[in-house]
């Protein structure tokens, strides 16, 4: 007669691999800004799966690689990726999302830019393994280092034109806010959404909001 599953000891051992999941989720982003910023391309793009889309209709590590290759090359002489703010939120045992804070310095010529930015990431889990399945980068300013990005278009590259990061898209509350009125201004005290699940708080921020399409820095 087999022996029945204790359900304690699985909803531990699930515990288990969950706490050791938002670990290795959590090293992601902290390994792509070494990677990223120490130019080994190879470790790099082997945070993505096999089958990784590197944009024009193309996938794979390889184009990937060579993508990154040309954009490093043509664009930076150095790079410092600085990881802050994270979130990762589990949507099953094999998928997760999550939100990463990065500020970042470039050395471009005889300019130093500076930026902040954000990306929204989807993780996959592939035979035991997590990998980026996406990065969405969302941007609030670059400019150089002796330049304060006040104003609108905060997104000022050496020889480009300005033009808008998209920092704030995913999340509908940035523009809400700044189009009611001041309490001041309101009857009464205002209502008070229900809290979001543990495993919900980005997705219940976003309301369903896809942001734009913005430039790859």
């Amino acid at each position: 007669m087999p022996d029945t599953p204790d359900p304690v000891l699985a909803a531990l051992l699930a515990r288990i691999d969950r706490l050791e999941a938002r670990e290795e989720i959590r090293q992601l982003p902290s390994k792509y800004a070494l990677a990223l910023d120490m130019r080994d391309l190879d470790a790099l793009v082997n945070l993505f799966p096999e089958d990784v889309a590197a944009g024009g209709g193309r996938t794979g590590r390889a184009a990937l690689k060579a993508w990154f290759d040309t954009t490093l090359r043509s664009q930076f002489d150095g790079t410092s990726h600085h990881v802050g703010t994270q979130i990762v939120e589990f949507l099953g045992d094999h998928e997760a999302t999550g939100i990463v804070y990065s500020r970042n310095e470039h050395e471009c010529g005889a300019e130093w830019v500076i930026m902040h930015m954000m990306y929204h990431d989807r993780y996959e889990r592939i035979d035991g393994r997590w990998y980026f399945r996406r990065r969405r980068p969302l941007y609030w300013y670059a400019t150089d280092l002796n330049r304060p990005p006040v104003g609108g278009r905060k997104m000022r590259w050496p020889g480009r034109e300005p033009y808008e990061g998209g920092f704030h898209d995913l999340f509908p509350s940035w523009r809400e806010f700044r189009d009611s009125a001041p309490p001041a201004a309101r009857a009464g005290e205002p209502a008070v959404a229900s809290p979001a699940p543990p495993e919900g708080f980005v997705e219940a921020m976003r309301r369903g909001r896809e942001p734009g399409r913005h430039r790859v820095r």
